[in-house]
């Protein structure tokens, strides 16, 4: 699996893997309305050496994908590739 990474006007391509909850392995959502600011979705990616966790702020219809935390100068995961 590959991922596509934004950091201002810097674009990288990285691996990612999914690496479940139990809790998503059953179905479940991590809110009870599914909304948040920082959810964590079932991707990891690898940058400089270290798996990271991929969080997803969902506030109404579409969400953001991100690294660490959400700011303006975040780490946004634009896409990730099956392959």
């Amino acid at each position: 699996m590959l991922a596509y990474l934004r950091h201002g006007e810097t674009r990288y391509t990285v691996p990612a893997m999914e690496k479940e909850f139990w809790w998503q392995k059953l179905g479940l959502t991590y809110t009870a309305s599914g909304y948040g600011r920082r959810i964590p979705t079932r991707y990891m990616v690898q940058v400089n050496g270290k798996w990271r966790r991929v969080y997803c702020c969902h506030i109404s219809n579409a969400g953001t994908c991100y690294i660490g935390k959400l700011s303006p100068d975040a780490i946004i995961v634009s896409d990730i590739e099956r392959g």
